[in-house]
């Protein structure tokens, strides 16, 4: 059996999501088909914590699916903009826990990450499968994985 490491950029396939398609991620769904036939030795999302009540019962979902949850607080800046970014801790993970996998599954359109993806491609040899909405996936993050599987259809939530 093949083993398999997955990180998910929760805050990219979020918005991504509801941009393109104006729903949600079927995190389930998802889960089913990138662990079908392969033993998972790590699965981590990614998120940033706004200290909600609905966002918690959310960050409970993910771990009970089988999700390691890591938080990151939301700063707003002085100027009204946003910093919420996970992408070092995304890649640290990545290359430290991907090494013990056969595939590693990255969910996010980012194309920060395409570095990352090469990497894993070919030090580490490993096949990188990238799941994103299509539309708004960098090119150069389609172009390094294995595979891309675009978010659509049943990985949608309706």
């Amino acid at each position: 059996m093949k083993t398999v490491a997955i990180f998910i950029d929760v805050q990219n396939v979020y918005y991504t999501t509801r941009q393109a398609f104006s729903c949600n991620f079927d995190y389930n769904e998802f889960w089913s088909r990138a662990t079908k036939g392969r033993q998972v030795t790590k699965a981590i999302a990614y998120a940033i914590d706004r200290g909600d009540r609905k966002q918690r019962e959310f960050q409970n979902i993910l771990r009970a699916i089988g999700f390691e949850v890591k938080l990151k607080p939301f700063i707003q800046r002085a100027d009204g903009s946003a910093k919420g970014d996970w992408d070092v801790g995304i890649t640290i993970d990545a290359l430290e826990y991907g090494t013990d996998a056969d595939v590693v599954v990255l969910v996010s359109g980012d194309g920060d990450f395409d570095l990352l993806v090469k990497k894993l491609r070919s030090d580490g040899k490993k096949t990188v499968e990238v799941y994103g909405v299509a539309a708004l996936t960098a090119g150069s993050l389609i172009d390094a994985a294995s595979e891309f599987i675009p978010i659509e259809n049943d990985l949608l939530l309706r």
